[in-house]
């Protein structure tokens, strides 16, 4: 479960700390470029990190410094409980003079207090292996992270690489959602485009979870009959979905559903995936889109009650229905009152409102409370 996230010199944000502690489910709200989008970014990179990248130009770029300010190093701290450990990673990135391209200053990874590994520009230190400590150096444009070799599934390395690369991450565009598929994976994309890949990856590795996806799909398209993931080839794969009422039925390519219906599916997928490979971590930027207004609670208290038992999500909205289904205790609300000032954050049950929320986003009360 991720405790904390800290981000600074990073876009809007400066000396800025998400605390979440045991919180299964979050809510962020504020305006358009208060930098909901931007902590899926961060999260983007420590992902992108977990699943091998590690060049530090395809994960940040030099526009990325919070106002153009280059000579303070951009930091990335994460504080995730996992297994009972606190896994604390951080990561601070610099752009020194007549530099073209960011280098890492500093990189750790500790486990209870434990150092794993710590990294000061190009040299690794790792600690806890048999008999002595070990180092080397890394190209200095480089994360270490994905480099380091992990001896077994029980390393700490290994546990939280796995818990990186895992996490999902959605801003999903149904048009780019198609049911085709010639590979497996349990890595879903932000964009959602290698939904079908996922999909097959879930089932492949853990056919039961077919069951209870088609038991939520059922309940929020009451005519579906099943759906198929036939193969079409050696190695690829094709989503049909049949429907049926009255002594009709018909079939239908996943193609072809509406923006709607496919996050359905998508909503369904992270359901299982929390069920039988989690706990897990969802990050979904504004999952209300694309649903109508009927829709929209129901979908938002689905994916909360699904993450109380285990795992954790975070989610973003304009919404008010979707608003709604969280409480001031669980909404965050980000405060950014102009371009040139950064972002803050602070839980809406410790904002003094006289109104109701809602009507406080509307009528823009809630910048006030940050004066």
């Amino acid at each position: 479960m991720l405790q904390r996230l800290y981000i600074h010199n990073y876009r809007c944000f400066e000396n800025f700390e998400l605390s979440l502690k045991e919180t299964p489910s979050i809510l962020l709200v504020g305006k358009n470029g208060s930098g909901k989008s931007t902590i899926a970014s961060v999260l983007q990179v420590l992902q992108s990190i977990g699943r091998g990248a590690n060049r530090i130009r395809n994960l940040v770029r030099q526009k990325d410094f919070a106002w153009g300010r280059s000579n303070v190093p951009i930091r990335f701290e994460i504080e995730v409980l996992l297994k009972g450990k606190l896994y604390e990673y951080s990561l601070a990135l610099e752009l020194p003079e007549r530099f073209k391209e960011l280098r890492v200053a500093e990189e750790r990874l500790t486990v209870d207090g434990d150092n794993i590994f710590i990294r000061q520009q190009a040299q690794v230190t790792l600690f806890n292996r048999p008999n002595h400590e070990a180092q080397f150096f890394v190209d200095w444009h480089l994360v270490a992270l994905p480099l380091i070799q992990e001896p077994s599934e029980t390393d700490p390395l290994f546990i939280f690489k796995t818990w990186l690369s895992r996490t999902v991450i959605l801003s999903p565009i149904p048009m780019l959602m198609g049911g085709d598929s010639d590979d497996e994976t349990l890595e879903p994309k932000r964009d959602g485009s290698n939904f079908s890949e996922w999909l097959s990856g879930l089932l492949g590795r853990y056919p039961a979870a077919y069951t209870p996806i088609e038991k939520y799909l059922k309940e929020v398209m009451p005519d579906l009959i099943d759906f198929l993931n036939e193969p079409t080839g050696k190695e690829s794969k094709s989503m049909t979905v049949r429907f049926g009422e009255n002594d009709a039925d018909l079939s239908v390519s996943f193609n072809d559903l509406s923006d709607g219906e496919k996050c359905f599916f998508l909503c369904a997928a992270v359901l299982a995936a929390n069920q039988f490979y989690g706990p897990l971590f969802c990050f979904w930027d504004e999952p209300d889109n694309y649903l109508s207004l009927s829709e929209v609670g129901h979908f938002v208290t689905d994916l909360r009650r699904s993450f109380l038992q285990k795992g954790q999500i975070l989610t973003t909205s304009h919404n008010p229905e979707a608003i709604r289904k969280f409480a001031p205790e669980n909404t965050l609300a980000l405060i950014r009152r102009g371009h040139v000032e950064p972002t803050s954050a602070r839980l809406v049950s410790d904002l003094p409102i006289k109104e109701d929320f809602i009507d406080a986003l509307i009528l823009g009360d809630i910048d006030h409370e940050f004066k």
